[in-house]
């Protein structure tokens, strides 16, 4: 299958799988998950791809979920999804859950390598990797989020800090949290992660395997898989209740939002008035 919304190349051991919609920065429309899927499945056939390295193009990893761009407004007509019954739940889950925990599952290393926003949507990829590598300029916002991993990710009190306040953590503090493996220069991050991706590739496929099946396996008798699915339900929930979310014709999620303007409002105190963020938070841009 011919891929659109996201760019796959494989050498040397490892996979290179681009999220590829810079316009929009890296907005998750259901093409865009799609394909992604679609690659990660490709890399796992390949016995030649030992580690997969998941990024995005452009200057973001992913801003979250398309919440209204044109191209996923026509899609989302042409696959004709209703607004609810089962036919909606299906789809909300298997775009929303059960790739992600699909991801997480995969039989090889993966990598997250994140420049950029990583924003509600975009974490949720992050996290189903096994490894965040990150540039000292991404900047990661947490939420109660479809596939709620982030207590796992920064442990409760700080998962509840960064929720109740709406507020994005930089590269460093999410290194310091422990969600980020290694924080680079912008200029070495690629170098550096397809460096450290050609040593694990050096190693036997059953090894590698056996290594990541042991650690999930140790999650998941602490409760992993059982939380994030009972956390989901949470999600809905939530998501029934009008304006929690996001209001009629928002242009992104409320807390988003929230946190946009703390950033806005802390580089100003900076850098003058002239410092700007775009707007990116799991919703399409401008």
């Amino acid at each position: 299958m011919e891929l659109h919304d996201v760019l796959y190349e494989a050498g040397g051991g490892i996979a290179r799988v681009t999220l590829n919609r810079p316009k929009y920065r890296n907005a998750q429309s259901y093409r865009l998950l799609d394909e992604l899927d679609i690659a990660l499945d490709r890399a796992m056939g390949d016995p030649d791809v030992k580690v997969v390295i998941v990024t995005g193009a452009g200057d973001h990893f992913s801003s979250g979920h398309d919440l209204g761009t044109p191209e996923f407004l026509e899609d989302r007509k042409r696959r004709d999804i209703p607004d609810s019954g089962i036919a909606f739940y299906n789809n909300f889950r298997k775009y929303n859950y059960d790739l992600t925990l699909k991801w997480r599952n995969l039989p090889k290393p993966t990598i997250a390598m994140v420049r950029g926003y990583c924003i509600y949507g975009g974490w949720m990829i992050a996290s189903a990797m096994d490894l965040v590598f990150a540039s000292r300029d991404a900047l990661f916002l947490a939420g109660l989020v479809e596939y709620f991993s982030i207590p796992w990710d920064l442990g409760p009190r700080k998962t509840k800090e960064l929720l109740f306040e709406s507020r994005f953590i930089t590269a460093a503090e999410a290194h310091e949290m422990g969600f980020v493996n290694r924080v680079y220069a912008a200029e070495d991050l690629d170098r550096e992660t397809v460096a450290y991706a050609r040593r694990v590739a050096e190693n036997g496929d059953i090894p590698l395997r056996m290594a990541k099946l042991s650690v999930n396996k140790a999650m998941d008798m602490q409760g992993y898989t059982s939380f994030v699915e009972a956390a989901f339900a949470d999600y809905l929930v939530q998501s029934t209740q009008r304006g929690v979310v996001r209001a009629e014709g928002e242009r992104r999620l409320g807390a988003v939002d929230l946190a946009l303007r703390h950033l806005r409002g802390e580089r100003a105190g900076q850098a003058g008035p002239s410092s700007q963020a775009g707007s990116p938070g799991d919703s399409p841009a401008p």
